[in-house]
């Protein structure tokens, strides 16, 4: 099976350098990963670096400041460097009279957006919204919609019948959308192995499909969870509603029919 981790943050300033990630890659069996610019930092430089060290290794998802006014030429600029998609909050917006511009260009240049940010904005009317409005733009749902509440420090687990996450799942109406899954750990507590796991990646199936769900490890911040290995191996051995050819989407070939890895 060849797999693509669809989510990893690298950058000099915070997180690890790229020869950290090759070894957990080349240990773990991981062909291709997403390149995920960190929320820290609009620099894309050093993924742009990475992308021409290593060909067809790596895809970039950039960053830009949306409310920079030269935010819709700096995404075009880091396109022509070679970024395949920009990474969004579910609540930003340009300033102006358009405040869907910078999904709109994104949708102009052909590059598709990772988006992250509260579960609630994803079940709102709002981005429903958005996502109609844009149906060539492939929009990539991150952390199962903002499920993943032990990764953003709530206190409380989330419980039946999951009313939320529900809502958020009827993107999936929409084609362009697409979700990822990452580690069990930003939905358990410790320790691991985990039990008593909500059935959030269960959902997500019925909802969106395998053609649609991509798993991507969140390295490396996954490390202070269940680390790389266990993210990757323990979702891939614990969903028993997939067949193979199911798990062959889900861990390499829907990141495939979305980003070309130049």
């Amino acid at each position: 099976m060849l797999i693509v981790d669809t989510h990893v943050h690298l950058a000099l300033h915070i997180y690890e350098p790229v020869e950290i990630l090759l070894a957990q890659m080349y240990h773990n069996g991981v062909e291709k990963a997403l390149l995920v610019q960190s929320t820290t930092t609009t620099d894309n430089s050093y993924l742009i670096e990475c992308l021409r060290r290593f060909p067809n290794r790596f895809s970039v998802v950039c960053r830009v400041d949306t409310d920079s006014p030269t935010a819709l030429d700096d995404l075009e600029r880091w396109a022509g460097e070679g970024a395949e998609a920009i990474r969004l909050r579910n609540f930003q917006r340009s300033p102006g009279d358009d405040p869907w511009a910078i999904w709109r260009k994104a949708e102009e240049l052909g590059l598709s957006v990772s988006v992250g940010g509260p579960i609630e904005v994803f079940a709102s009317d709002d981005f429903a919204g958005l996502v109609e409005s844009l149906p060539s733009l492939k929009i990539v749902i991150e952390h199962l919609g903002g499920a993943g509440v032990w990764a953003v420090g709530e206190t409380e687990r989330p419980a039946p019948p999951y009313t939320r996450f529900r809502q958020m799942l009827k993107l999936a109406d929409y084609p362009n959308t697409y979700i990822k899954i990452h580690g069990i750990g930003e939905l358990c507590p410790p320790p691991f192995p985990y039990q008593d796991i909500p059935p959030f990646v269960d959902l997500a199936y019925d909802a969106f499909g395998p053609q649609r769900m991509m798993w991507g490890s969140d390295y490396p911040p996954v490390s202070l969870r269940e680390g790389y290995t266990n993210a990757l191996r323990f979702p891939m051995e614990h969903m028993p509603f997939c067949s193979q050819e199911d798990l062959e989407w889900i861990f390499g070939k829907t990141a495939l029919s979305v980003w070309q890895f130049p």
